[in-house]
């Protein structure tokens, strides 16, 4: 087969730039567009230049439509605004989708949902191996244990997010709940200040933590009677999120039309 031509937007950010390094590095992959906001400053820049790879012939710019004519899929790691318009263009031509953006509403899902049916979509709070694994062992240990055992999640980030709480920390609120069959949206505290009240059976609990350069950092704690189980990950680099990134494009590539997670791309959805 062909190797598979992509199209990576928000290059010109750290997530973008890793990107760039990784289709580089990899096998199968044929970059074919770098896309930038429009007003960009890195608009018409190489962007093998910018990623510091040396020149590639790759000029950055901001019409992604025409870039899609050439391609099979695009990688994201932008803002949810952005996500959208990049899924109508993925839906009108069935590409393939892959989005690491975090953030997005209720009903920004649902359009991302619907453009799934046209479209290969794989979407994820979290796109590294680790993560995904993390997310299944709290599924598990959720289920495991009862409502004795709080469950709280922590995470922290660089100084420049602008989301919180995390995708991340999201989606293993969710893995939680799915462990313990409850709803999330019922059962999540976000943050807590002042005289609270004595906590909630039941309840999820989340924090999040902002500062320096920390790519991220993530902890379930399940506190119970007496002992306390706690679950970690660590990003160190954010290699690991464009490795798992591509490799979710290749798999995507072979599957029909719909809205896919990395629990699908690694076969633990049944976890």
């Amino acid at each position: 087969m062909a190797d598979m031509r992509v199209v990576i937007a928000g290059a010109g950010g750290r997530m973008g730039r890793t990107l760039i390094h990784a289709v580089a590095a990899s096998k199968g992959l044929e970059l074919v567009g770098a896309v930038e906001a429009e007003g960009s400053a890195v608009i018409g820049r190489d962007a093998g230049e910018l990623a510091g790879l040396g020149a590639n012939g790759i000029k950055i710019t901001s019409d992604v439509a025409a870039l899609l004519k050439n391609a099979d899929g695009l990688i994201e790691f932008t803002i949810p605004a952005a996500t959208l318009a990049f899924a109508e263009l993925t839906a009108a031509s069935g590409l393939v989708h892959v989005i690491g953006t975090t953030g997005h509403s209720v009903e920004e899902e649902a359009i991302i949902a619907e453009a799934a049916s046209r479209a290969r979509i794989v979407k994820s709070g979290n796109m590294s191996l680790g993560v995904n694994l993390l997310a299944a062992l709290v599924k598990r240990v959720a289920k495991t244990l009862d409502d004795a055992y709080d469950i709280e999640i922590v995470e922290m980030h660089h100084n420049k997010k602008i989301d919180a709480p995390s995708g991340t920390a999201l989606m293993l609120g969710r893995a939680a709940a799915g462990g313990r069959g409850i709803d999330l949206a019922q059962h999540s505290v976000r943050g807590r200040d002042g005289i609270t009240s004595a906590r909630c059976a039941g309840d999820i609990g989340f924090a999040a933590l902002r500062g320096g350069t920390v790519v991220g950092d993530h902890s379930v704690i399940f506190a119970g009677p007496a002992e306390r189980i706690e679950l970690t990950h660590r990003a160190e680099d954010r290699m690991i999120f464009a490795r798992g990134a591509l490799h979710a494009a290749l798999w995507a590539r072979g599957q029909k039309p719909g809205l896919y997670a990395m629990a699908d791309v690694l076969g633990l959805s049944d976890s």
